[in-house]
């Protein structure tokens, strides 16, 4: 046994770590070549040689919009505008059979360590995890990321944009940290961990330090500022370091609600889909088969009957749909620009020739959860039951795509950006769910330049094509953990070759019960028990989906049901399909919501705990690590202090924000409680203290009583200055399941949204006294209300779930 391992460490030595860095990362330490005597004029010194990585590998930019169809982008067909899409495409290729999970989180462990989403326990995302190798969101390190392999290879590596693979429980500021970005590879993240963001008043990290750069800052919007950074740590690289590699990854949020464009960008598409949506879809399908980019015998799917035909909506309808697709197309034609101002930045510094771009128009397909109607508020209509009617809606026109909206558009939008398929976002069974375009561009080694690829390719297949023209391979061993196997298949193959056949012949899709195999050239899939836009749906049992079967290398589209044609091909696939979910953890099958989306299954820094206690400075904690305000009655207590002649104002405590949340603050020396059920004025509850706080310290303290019988109820609030009641009111409904997406809970300043604008331009509002102390005391619940409270926390995990 000693000699064999004296013989590894031989030829490990005399050829330097090539073989053995390739199998078990990190290298193991160098023997030290030099001399030591007892002097150092004796002695002979030796650096380590540092980690280098393969001669000529290129630097490499990933690319992942969010929530961008197969038919939006005008690289394939769409009709909105991606100039930079566009120009990639022609100097590269464009995969018109690329595949995504059908949601966010999933998509995006599967591209960060070439596995299937259920192999990196990412079935769901993590607010629907539960105790299941396939569902737990506690991505392994049996799974290292791609990342985290070109860093141990000589890359320097980055992340900007979106993660949302930080397990629900783990994203508060005491970690743990091990599944954020700077642990899984990335020397630098600049991002938000959430599923969304408000664009113009982001949650930020910078590594693992909350960051608030809109704060003072009125021309702030969140994709200027990831291209701003992205580009000076490009030129920063490549001044410091020209010669060493550099992996960017580049997630953008913007074309996920809310719907979120400047101005600008917005009146560039005024009055381009006054035609509706049927007829977009039909346009976009004329497109595609013009460009080539769909096969010229495709058929367009039928419009599903639950979504309204165009010309059966009257004016006002049309007016407000048309002006909020106005606002997506803004959204995703702005962003496709700042990428292109990070690819500028890579061109200026010399970088483009040997620099392969990995562009993903969309991370699942266009998301159908804006309601039949759209909404301008997209947490308060789909989670807390605030409807908006079309007068509302009018009145908001003008704000669309600005920061007094939570927008998202109508469920006939969402189709129509998937065309030519049908279904949308979280239907992993279709092609409308799992199918969006791709581009790949690499100029030094692509030279079939502006060509279309056909082969059939999956998320997972990204990390093995990057390994490959790495000239790398994945670890069978990484920091001490053995790996699983690369689940993908390198797409190199396809570079200089567009008639080769597809290498990746197998790929199951599944998510919440929503299933299908790829299988050579034929797709069975189950037909969906539960639309996608009822964000509240039903758990029906995995066993009595249909199905249906597909050649979709004769039909591109899934057009044509032969499901009673082929019993017997059908009843392969499914086999097939048993198979890869047994293999892949993908079972148990489980199409609920509800259930599984209780908090109760899942870790909690909250459970159990009715008193908290917090300090100025306290703050960007999320609201699932914050104080349950919601359906029950409780106690907020500030010890501050006054100094003499002053007039205090500012937030003690708040959570949540504009578009839903609560706080007590002191305005013009008043103190003040207010609960926002949503955006709308009306919806703006205030107890306001008819006196002043005087100097000195003083104890204020908010008690609510909830009236109870049931989620969203209203209460009674009174204010009090050292036990003396000074306001007390009526807040007729509150918010029952979710306050926010992204918003979090603050004290002594307000780092998000305002919860009501009397202080919006003072953000984020800092308390001008002296904060001492604040308490938060939840009253227990009675049974009943405590039955109130599971079911709000049930709805609350489902509707995050089911809007990633």
């Amino acid at each position: 046994m000693k000699k064999s391992m004296a013989s590894i460490f031989t030829f490990v030595t005399l050829f330097g770590n090539s073989v053995y860095a390739q199998d078990i990362l990190p290298r193991p330490e160098p023997p030290f070549k030099g001399k030591i005597g007892r002097t150092v004029k004796e002695s002979k010194s030796d650096f380590p040689k540092e980690i280098t990585p393969p001669k000529d590998a290129p630097n490499i930019v990933l690319i992942l919009t969010d929530d961008a169809g197969f038919g939006a982008s005008s690289t394939f067909g769409g009709p909105i505008q991606t100039p930079t899409f566009d120009r990639l495409a022609q100097n590269g290729l464009r995969y018109n059979k690329f595949h995504t999970t059908a949601l966010c989180s999933p998509t995006r462990a599967a591209l960060l360590t070439g596995r299937n989403h259920h192999s990196v326990a990412t079935g769901v995302i993590s607010e629907m995890a539960t105790g299941y190798p396939g569902y737990s969101s506690l991505m392994p390190k049996s799974a290292g990321s791609m990342a985290e392999v070109l860093r141990q290879h000589g890359y320097s590596t980055a992340w900007f944009g979106k993660n949302h693979n930080v397990p629900d429980w783990q994203s508060s500021s005491v970690g743990p940290f091990d599944l954020w970005p700077t642990s899984l590879g990335f020397d630098h993240f600049y991002g938000f961990l959430g599923g969304d963001v408000h664009n113009y008043a982001p949650a930020l990290y910078s590594g693992t330090q909350p960051i608030e750069p809109h704060l003072k800052n009125p021309r702030y919007h969140i994709e200027n500022d990831l291209a701003d950074n992205a580009i000076r740590y490009i030129e920063n690289h490549a001044a410091v370091a020209p010669d060493k590699p550099f992996f960017v990854y580049y997630a953008t949020p913007s074309t996920h609600a809310p719907h979120h464009a400047p101005k600008e960008w917005i009146a560039k598409f005024k009055g381009k889909f006054d035609q509706g949506w049927d007829k977009v879809r039909e346009e976009t399908f004329a497109r595609q088969k013009k460009m080539g980019v769909i096969p010229a015998d495709t058929q367009l799917t039928a419009r599903p009957k639950e979504i309204p035909a165009w010309d059966s909506l009257n004016a006002d309808q049309k007016k407000v749909y048309s002006r909020m697709m106005e606002v997506y197309a803004g959204a995703l034609a702005h962003v496709d620009f700042q990428i292109g101002r990070v690819l500028n930045a890579v061109a200026e510094a010399g970088k483009s020739d040997n620099t392969i771009v990995i562009y993903i128009q969309g991370d699942n397909g266009a998301s159908a959860e804006g309601t039949m109607q759209g909404t301008t508020n997209e947490v308060a209509t789909a989670a807390n039951g605030v409807t908006e009617d079309i007068k509302y809606l009018l009145s908001m026109i003008d704000e669309l795509g600005g920061p007094k909206t939570y927008n998202h558009y109508p469920v006939g939008w969402a189709l129509a950006m998937d065309t030519p398929f049908q279904w949308t976002k979280q239907v992993a069974s279709h092609f409308g769910g799992t199918r969006n375009g791709m581009v790949i561009s690499w100029p030094k080694r692509i030279n079939d330049k502006g060509t279309l690829r056909e082969q059939f390719a999956h998320v997972i297949d990204i990390a093995p094509t990057i390994y490959e023209v790495v000239g790398i391979k994945a670890p069978k061993e990484l920091n001490g953990v053995k790996q699983k196997p690369i689940e993908g298949t390198s797409l190199a193959y396809t570079f200089n070759n567009s008639k080769e056949k597809s290498k990746h012949t197998t790929q199951y899709f599944e998510m919440v019960g929503n299933r299908a195999i790829y299988k050579d050239g034929w797709v069975a899939a189950t037909t969906p028990k539960r639309l996608p836009w009822d964000t509240v749906g039903l758990s029906p049992s995995p066993e009595d989906f249909a199905w249906e079967l597909y050649n979709v290398d004769k039909d591109f589209s899934e057009s044509k049901n032969l499901a009673g044609e082929n019993p017997q091909k059908l009843k392969e696939l499914q086999n097939i399909f048993w198979r890869e979910a047994a293999k892949y953890n993908v079972l148990p099958l489980d199409s609920s919501f509800a259930e599984r989306a209780d908090p109760a299954i899942r870790p909690s820094l909250t459970r159990g705990r009715d008193t908290f206690v917090y300090h100025e400075g306290a703050i960007r904690i999320p609201e699932g690590s914050a104080p349950n305000f919601k359906n029950r009655s409780y106690s907020i207590t500030a010890d501050i202090e006054i100094a003499k002649d002053q007039k205090a104002e500012g937030v003690l405590a708040t959570l949540g924000g504009r578009f839903g949340g609560l706080g007590l603050l002191m305005l013009n020396g008043k103190p003040m409680f207010v609960h926002a059920l949503s955006n709308q004025e009306q919806h703006k509850y205030k107890v306001i203290s008819s006196e002043v706080v005087p100097s000195g310290r003083h104890i204020l303290r908010f008690d609510f009583a909830y009236n109870g019988g049931g989620i969203g109820k209203g209460g009674t609030g009174t204010l009090y200055i050292d036990g003396k009641q000074v306001a007390q009111g009526q807040i007729p409904r509150t918010v029952g399941v979710r306050f926010s997406l992204d918003e979090t809970f603050d004290v002594g300043e307000d780092t998000g949204t305002p919860v009501i604008e009397d202080y919006a331009n003072n953000m984020p509002f800092k308390f001008t006294g002296t904060l001492n102390k604040l308490t938060v005391d939840l009253k227990p619940l009675p049974m009943k209300e405590k039955l109130a409270q599971e079911q709000a926390e049930s709805q609350s995990a489902q509707y995050r779930t089911s809007n990633d």
